[in-house]
């Protein structure tokens, strides 16, 4: 069966797609199109453009101002109100705000009067949220769409894919995976799980033929001060690192799910080992002493190293 391999950057991440399917030049137009919506909703919704959607919400939200969105945005805003709720308060999309104070190039934490005058512009409860209008009630607060967006351009990909005819396939958009079937032979796909502590290294991989795969860590950005890990996973009620975890790994039937419930994991610190274990969910955590557990899909991985 022809296969088309294409890589790609696309919201700051390297991205690939492996696609497989009876026609060559079909295969690589349906390849073609996936990307291009991988672009456009990273045009819509990056925080990084002044263009994007995002930007012209949050200019909103700097007046405190009230907006109308579009069916796509709107879905997008119920799934983060269902997150912060499920959450406890801590998946929160205005946090984003709290990267004005953390600076990941820099060797040194924010004084904490930097960060205590963030944290009044944080809280998705002073949002009302009423599709289709979105409502800001404390100037100069921001929305970020950045712990969502890449998982559910993954999920949009593969139901490209699935409505083109696509039946094996993989798509890895930075690490946010979405299989689509087996190989054409029938063989599971093997996805690699990053070490944390040498990101260029994998710890080992699992077998998938379906489904999705998204892992949370502090491998890419964080700072080590007085033998401290700092990473840039950060607690929208004190506006701190999380401590305890730097990776955390679950499969779930679409990347968007694996994604929210792998950050959630994360921002829960060690408490997120036993809320993982609670919701039965294949999973793959990692602490900040190198420890590993979960669940049994993850096995050749659950060795720490001695």
């Amino acid at each position: 069966m022809p296969a088309c391999h294409l890589v790609f950057k696309a919201m700051g991440s390297p991205c690939e797609l492996h696609l497989h399917g009876p026609d060559a030049a079909e295969t690589r137009r349906v390849a073609e199109s996936v990307i291009a919506d991988v672009q456009r909703l990273e045009r819509r919704y990056s925080r990084y453009r002044d263009d994007s959607l995002t930007s012209a919400i949050n200019r909103v939200a700097a007046v405190a101002g009230r907006c109308e969105v579009d069916a796509e945005t709107a879905a997008l805003l119920n799934y983060a109100d269902t997150c912060y709720r499920e959450s406890d308060g801590l998946f929160d999309i205005t946090s984003g705000v709290l990267r004005r104070a953390w600076r990941f190039e820099n060797a040194c934490a924010p004084e904490p009067e930097a960060i205590a005058a963030l944290l009044d512009r944080v809280g998705w409860d002073r949002v009302v949220w009423k599709r289709p209008f979105l409502s800001f009630g404390q100037p100069g607060m921001e929305i970020d769409f950045g712990g969502i967006g890449k998982e559910y351009a993954a999920d949009r990909a593969a139901a490209l894919c699935l409505d083109a005819g696509i039946r094996n396939g993989l798509i890895n958009l930075g690490g946010d995976v979405r299989v689509i079937g087996p190989l054409p032979d029938g063989d599971p796909w093997r996805i690699g799980i990053r070490d944390p502590e040498r990101p260029e290294t994998l710890l080992g991989g699992v077998l998938m033929t379906g489904g999705a795969l998204a892992t949370s860590g502090d491998y890419a950005r964080f700072l080590r001060i007085a033998g401290r890990r700092y990473g840039h996973i950060l607690d929208p009620r004190t506006g701190w690192p999380v401590l305890g975890l730097v990776s955390v790994s679950v499969i779930a039937a679409s990347c968007l799910v694996a994604g929210s419930l792998s950050t959630i994991a994360m921002l829960r610190g060690r408490a997120g080992i036993e809320w993982l274990r609670s919701l039965d969910i294949p999973h793959l955590w990692i602490d900040a002493e190198g420890g590993r557990g979960g669940s049994g899909v993850f096995a050749d991985l659950l060795k720490t190293p001695g």
